[in-house]
């Protein structure tokens, strides 16, 4: 299952429909998409950014994406905004929960392990 964000260039298709997605990673991808989402969708696509959800296969070893076996699963709404103050309040909430009561130091320490020369 992957998640591809980036701008809707295509979608439609005769018998077999399809969404072309342009990523910065990847580059187009083309997503097997049914018919049926298009036609109930009731929004212009079109150039506009989205995440779609999809299946599809992945080389075991290299991670390589398949993406002639990509196949539509949803459609992820994407808002790709930077919020300072909601990462603000996240940041503030994680201190007075557990940041508060630990020597960030040691911690850390303790998750990467010990590096004995």
């Amino acid at each position: 299952e992957f998640y591809f964000y980036g701008k809707v260039t295509n979608a439609g298709g005769k018998d077999k429909a399809n969404i072309h997605v342009f990523t910065e990673e990847l580059g187009t991808v083309r997503i097997q998409t049914p018919i049926s989402f298009l036609e109930q969708y009731d929004e212009n696509l079109l150039y506009k950014t989205f995440g779609i959800r999809a299946t599809g296969k992945q080389h075991s070893e290299t991670g390589e994406i398949d993406t002639s076996t990509l196949r539509f699963i949803e459609l992820v709404y994407y808002q790709p905004k930077y919020d300072e103050q909601y990462l603000k309040a996240l940041r503030d909430k994680a201190k007075k929960s557990w940041l508060g009561s630990i020597d960030p130091d040691k911690w850390l320490n303790e998750i990467r392990g010990g590096y004995d020369a």
